[in-house]
């Protein structure tokens, strides 16, 4: 087995969160590496261009904007909130969702400041937007909405409802302040409206992530008042795993992940590991 080949294959065996910082810091030390050893600038071709029509040269990055970032505490940050966040979206929702919220997120908002940039060239000049942020915003809006009393530990010390915890970290991070880093902060914004709008959709029974990537069609989604004999059976009436996984879904809702029992928390576990 060759050393790429080897590489290849540790990278695939990881879960999908750390897949996605190992991206984050792979990308952080290319660039670096790159431009200190052989002076060779990468940004232009990672991050993406604002301000103007220069992106329509380089689309991809609208995406690799995402997983590039140029500073060390930028990067930290960023990845750090991103597993914290994670560690409790995918408790809940399974880690292929956040994938693809991740995904979402920076796209949109990348895409809201492109067309700004656009509409006002003039506000952005030539600069350019990098970092996972509005992937990560993203990511934590979708439980702000979807569970806002899931109960967070802050550093194992201080308890608070999770919806404070995301309008503070929001706050702090786009809105005090928006004349400095204002492309980045857009950005943020975008990505926290497309979380908010798939939290909403998945409190309806509608998964926007199976709208987007099937060409199928697929039976809708129905959101089933919770049983409390649920507790008693895996699959109480014959009920199939979507409706079992609506119905744990619709509890936490309205009372919170810390309503579940045991048993509860450990068939939502199972059903998340199968999305």
């Amino acid at each position: 087995m060759s050393f790429l080949t080897e590489i290849k294959s540790k990278f695939q065996q990881q879960g999908i969160l750390t897949q996605v910082i190992i991206l984050n810091v792979a990308m952080f030390l290319t660039v670096n590496l790159v431009g200190n050893i052989s002076h060779v600038d990468l940004l232009p071709y990672t991050a993406l261009p604002i301000g103007g029509t220069s992106f329509l040269f380089k689309f991809w990055t609208l995406f690799t904007y995402m997983f590039t970032h140029a500073g060390l505490m930028h990067l930290f940050w960023n990845m750090f909130l991103f597993y914290f966040m994670s560690q409790i979206f995918f408790t809940i929702m399974g880690e292929k969702k956040m994938l693809y919220v991740y995904v979402m997120s920076g796209l949109s908002g990348g895409a809201l400041v492109l067309i700004l940039g656009m509409i006002f060239p003039e506000s952005f000049g030539n600069s350019i937007l990098l970092g996972a942020s509005a992937a990560v915003l993203g990511v934590g809006a979708v439980m702000a909405l979807y569970s806002p009393n899931y109960s967070v530990f802050l550093f194992g010390a201080f308890e608070m409802k999770y919806k404070y915890f995301y309008l503070l970290t929001f706050a702090a991070s786009t809105i005090i302040d928006l004349s400095v880093n204002t492309g980045g902060k857009i950005s943020h914004i975008g990505g926290a409206l497309f979380g908010l709008a798939y939290g909403y959709f998945l409190k309806q029974g509608k998964d926007l992530s199976n709208i987007s990537f099937s060409f199928k069609k697929k039976k809708k989604l129905k959101v089933v008042s919770y049983n409390t004999s649920f507790a008693k059976s895996a699959n109480p009436k014959g009920r199939s795993d979507d409706e079992i996984m609506n119905a744990l879904l619709d509890k936490i809702s309205k009372s919170g992940y810390e309503s579940l029992n045991k048993t509860e928390k450990d068939e939502l576990f199972k059903l998340s590991q199968k999305k």
